[in-house]
This record gives structure tokens, sequence and C-alpha cells, in this order.
């Protein structure tokens, strides 16, 4: 006969945690989505014209100048990377057939992904450097900045944790 393995929902095995971890990604989850739709900057130009641009904004503005390169860039680290990231994890957690090897699996993917949605931090430090050191305009951070900064350390965190719980899972 072979060896049966138990397969439950990571929650399961660890529900206090996975309590607070799931509570942590459906806050970080909501944080994300308020953070594309706020404003992220407000740009101030020759001390006249105020712009408050969002993360949407910004893609659409990208998307009807053609500039799909720069829109793509910004649509995958920014949108797409964490927003799958943060769906992994759920469904790490919640789905009720795992097993430890594919626990381990799905979570070095999550963890892999979120190397790359970092990206995004990237292009926004380049973008602020450049508008402030032209002199011409003023750029302030805006709330959308923060929840969206609260977002990415909020999954972070459910990460790490995630990978302590998910090394034990299964043995």
């Amino acid at each position: 006969m072979g060896r049966q393995i138990s397969r439950q929902a990571l929650i399961r095995a660890y529900p206090r945690s996975g309590s607070a971890i799931v509570l942590i990604l459906l806050v970080s989850l909501g944080l994300f989505i308020a953070g594309i739709f706020l404003p992220f900057t407000s740009v101030t130009k020759l001390w006249l014209f105020e712009n408050q641009i969002s993360v949407y904004h910004g893609l659409i503005v990208l998307w009807q100048a053609g500039e799909m390169f720069l829109f793509l860039i910004l649509f995958v680290f920014t949108i797409c990377f964490p927003f799958v990231k943060i769906n992994s994890m759920l469904t790490l957690w919640l789905y009720p057939r795992l097993d430890g090897e594919h626990a381990q699996r799905m979570y070095h993917f999550v963890a892999d992904l979120g190397k790359w949605s970092m990206l995004d931090v990237f292009v926004m430090a380049i973008l602020v450097l450049t508008v402030k050191s032209s002199g011409v305009a003023s750029i302030q951070v805006g709330s959308g900045f923060f929840v969206f900064f609260a977002s990415v350390m909020l999954t972070q965190l459910a990460s790490l944790w995630t990978g302590k719980l998910v090394a034990r899972f299964g043995k």
C-alpha cells in the first residue's frame, strides 16, 4: 500500500497564524486596490498648475499617448505582479488539497514573483528624481503612495510569515 499524504488547507494546519495572515492579505488587497486609484503624486508646474496623478491615471495617459512599452512595464510590475502575488498567497492558505511539496513550490513562486514586483518602486523612484531635478516642477507624494506602500509591506510581512510555516508544513 502507498503512503497516504494528508492534504488540507494550510489554514487548517495553522489556524491562528493562518487566520491572521489571511486577514493581513485581505487588508493588503484592499489597500492595493485603493492605492491604484488614489493620488500617487501631486505635481505642481511653474508654481501655477497642479496635477494629481494616480497609478490608474498614469496608465491611462501612457496608453493614450501610445507609450506601450512604458504602459506595459508599469501595468505588469505595478498591477499584475502584486495582484497575482496577493491572490497566490491567499490560494496557498485556503486551497484545501495542498501537500507540503506543492505548498513549498507555490511559496517559492510567490517569493520569486515578489522580487520582480519591486521593480515598480524603482520606476517610481526614477520618475520622482527626474521631476524633482528638472527645477520646473515640484512633486509631492500623495496618499495613494502611502496606501500602496502599506499594501506592499503587509504583503511582505505575510509572505515572510508564510515562508516560515510552509517550511514546516507536511513534515
